[in-house]
């Protein structure tokens, strides 16, 4: 197909640029296949580029290997030398040129490298906005081959540098020591230089490591492991900081005995060993061997000086940024939980992964906490910024919440007081965060919410539901706005069902919004594996494949089926006196259970109830009062609340004072309970009372 402006316009020669008729217009449109001339037409508006024969022929491709994209040229053009042409072609682009010409190398399709030079014509429209280009391309093998020995040289002289030039822009963007590897084997500007191997050593505890090798079979047998005061060049140059070319085979024989063997099995007649020096310290040689040359020029050794140079900077920047890298992942591995504790009554998976770009820690965490009475917290937070005070802040939050869920207080609490924390620390971060802590026995689960995202709800027969949390403000903000009130959300976790908490990495999506990406993560969830640990292992593969480059943390809690207590079973919580934090705790623990399991419209009664009994219960007796909450089903479907205290005084009605605060109790339980009464329990006593509750059916999770 044929690239053009538009269909009204005429097509221009692909080799002077001049408007074309039917006729030929130049003589390299007439003659160009007998001079071995390819043409090329390329619309940079589609990126499509019609190439006539000559030029698929010149760029060793079929008919049927070519889909008219100049992208489909990278199967022949190595990635460095496309690198350095579209630098070229770019460059020609935006500074107005009107032309540009350059040398390259393509790989043939039996492996061999050959020189190739195009000459491209920029067309522009009336602003000066670059629409085509329209060129030439030929064989320039036979051209560089039959220049004078003057020319020859020069241009020589100008493909190494060109060599050096463009292996620096290709390395300057390696990041590991492996992507510097990877440019040096895959560069064709090696061969430029006439080299026909390569061996890449590396300085460690003394000792010469070779690390990479082209082609292979390169590595002479015993040396892959070398101590710096062996009788090799190798050893040599690192030793003296100086390269050393060998010239000759003789001169092999004569300075390396034990390596010559060696080297005539392998052909070789000459060779550069250069030492990589970075800050005056040598961290690796290169050996370029040579089967076809004897002896170097001063011009060539200078560049390969230069060579030398560039590969011994990118390679100091690689090993930096794999030790920081290390050390950073280390230390976020560090910060989170060693291992994942057992926990009976649930399946429990989690993941970290860490951002694909760059070398800064991140704030995010998870962790997982068993409480008494068969409850577990589940945590997953996120400290502003990345970098290693992120991590240390992380650190320390993960701790502090940790130990106030320990300690029993309730989850708005427990927010409540790690927010303080936070503000109290000698930092200006702020930390999102979601807490939730199940009761495995029943299924209750409360949820609080600090600016962070809400969790997810996966269903057992695989349908994932957002569970929307109403929150509070991010930790360390609410203390500083005095805004320590968070709300709790209650959810009944059903057996086979399972919670998602995570962290933003996992639902930004370039150019979406997060509630997009949430309603894309809830899909993925929904067509996940059923097996927890392949599902996290799934949603990270999942930031893979769309580039995410932000810190993931992601927990995944199953409350399991098999076995497991029927929801409504019971919840107990002690109540000592003079405890206002117990009190407060037993007031969620009702509010949550009481919404959680279906109350309806007697919610509010039931918490008035309760709330009366266990204050009688403190006032009028000496001793601690145990709350008891459980569903029973007979006929019908009932709430019972029972409140055990240690005196045997029956309680009786009286009287409301003249002020109508106090006397109320009882006739409270009266008025709004079905049925209640009191049990003698050894030394004390129970204070029963019993709601009939609407039937549950199935739907979906209960929530506040």
């Amino acid at each position: 197909m044929e690239a053009g402006t538009g269909g009204g316009e005429s097509r221009e020669c692909s080799h002077c640029g001049k408007a074309a008729g039917s006729a030929p217009c130049c003589v390299l449109a007439e003659f160009g296949d007998q001079l071995g001339i390819g043409s090329f037409d390329w619309d940079l508006g589609t990126g499509t580029m019609h190439m006539d024969p000559k030029a698929h022929e010149i760029f060793d491709l079929r008919a049927d290997e070519y889909d008219g994209r100049a992208d489909s040229l990278s199967l022949r053009i190595p990635p460095t030398e496309g690198t350095r042409l579209d630098g070229i072609v770019a460059t020609a682009i935006k500074d107005g040129s009107e032309n540009y010409g350059a040398y390259f190398r393509i790989r043939c399709r039996d492996g061999r490298m050959r020189w190739t030079h195009t000459q491209g014509y920029i067309r522009r429209d009336e602003t000066g906005r670059p629409r085509r280009v329209v060129g030439v391309v030929r064989d320039a093998t036979q051209e560089l081959s039959d220049s004078t020995a003057r020319r020859e040289q020069d241009e020589l002289r100008r493909r190494q540098t060109s060599v050096v030039q463009g292996t620096t822009v290709a390395l300057a963007h390696a990041r590991t020591v492996q992507d510097v590897i990877d440019v040096l084997k895959e560069s064709a500007g090696l061969q430029h230089l006439g080299a026909s191997n390569l061996i890449l050593g590396l300085v460690r505890a003394g000792r010469i490591h070779l690390v990479a090798e082209d082609p292979e079979g390169s590595f002479v047998p015993a040396t892959k492991v070398t101590r710096i005061d062996d009788p090799f060049p190798m050893s040599e140059v690192v030793r003296t900081l100086t390269p050393r070319f060998v010239e000759s085979p003789e001169e092999y024989a004569r300075n390396y005995p034990k390596l010559y063997p060696q080297i005539i099995r392998l052909g070789v007649t000459s060779a550069a060993y250069l030492p990589l020096i970075a800050q005056a310290r040598p961290i690796g040689t290169l050996a370029l061997l040579y089967n076809d040359k004897q002896g170097f020029t001063e011009d060539e050794r200078n560049v390969l000086v230069a060579l030398g140079s560039s590969i011994a900077q990118s390679l100091q920047r690689a090993m930096f940024y794999e030790q920081e890298k290390d050390l950073a992942q280390g230390l976020q591995q560090a910060m989170l939980p060693r291992s994942i504790p057992a926990v009976s009554g649930a399946d429990i998976a989690v993941r970290y992964r860490s951002a694909s770009l760059g070398r800064d820690i991140g704030g995010d965490w998870y962790d997982v906490i068993p409480l008494p009475g068969g409850r577990v917290g589940a945590v997953i937070g996120d400290v502003q910024g990345h970098d290693t005070h992120a991590a240390a802040v992380m650190g320390q939050l993960r701790i502090v919440l940790r130990a106030y869920a320990a300690e029993g207080h309730t989850p708005p609490t427990v927010m409540a007081r790690a927010s303080v924390f936070l503000h109290e620390l000698d930092t200006e971060r702020f930390a999102t965060c979601l807490y939730a802590e199940a009761d495995l026995s029943t299924g209750v689960v409360q949820l609080v919410r600090a600016g962070h995202l809400d969790p997810l709800l996966r269903l057992a027969d695989g349908t994932c539901i957002r569970l929307p949390v109403e929150g509070g403000l991010p930790l360390g903000l609410s203390a500083e706005f005095g805004r320590l009130q968070y709300p709790v959300g209650t959810v009944e976790l059903d057996p086979g069902q399972a919670l998602l908490l995570c962290t933003d990495g996992l639902v930004e999506q370039p150019g979406t919004d997060l509630d997009d990406g949430l309603r894309a993560l809830t899909d993925l969830v929904g067509t996940g594996p059923h097996d927890l640990g392949d599902l996290a292992d799934r949603l990270c593969e999942s930031v893979d494949e769309r580039g995410g480059d932000d810190d993931v943390a992601l927990l995944l809690l199953r409350r399991r089926g098999i076995g497991a207590p029927r929801s409504g079973g019971r919840l107990q919580q002690h109540v000592a006196p003079n405890d206002p934090e117990a009190l407060t705790e037993a007031r969620h623990m009702i509010r949550a259970a009481v919404r959680a399991w279906g109350a309806g419209e007697r919610a509010d009664e039931i918490e008035l109830v309760a709330d009366e009994m266990i204050t009688n219960a403190l006032m009028h007796t000496d001793g601690p009062a145990v709350v008891t909450l459980r569903v029973i089903t007979a006929t019908d479907r009932r709430l019972r609340i029972d409140v055990e205290d240690t005196s045997s005084a029956l309680p009786r009605r009286r009287e409301a004072g003249e002020d109508g605060v106090s006397g109320r109790g009882l006739l409270l339980v009266d008025l709004l309970t079905d049925v209640w009464g009191v049990d003698a329990r050894g030394s004390g006593k129970s204070v029963w009372c019993e709601f009939v509750v609407p039937a549950r059916h199935p739907a979906a999770p209960a929530r506040r």
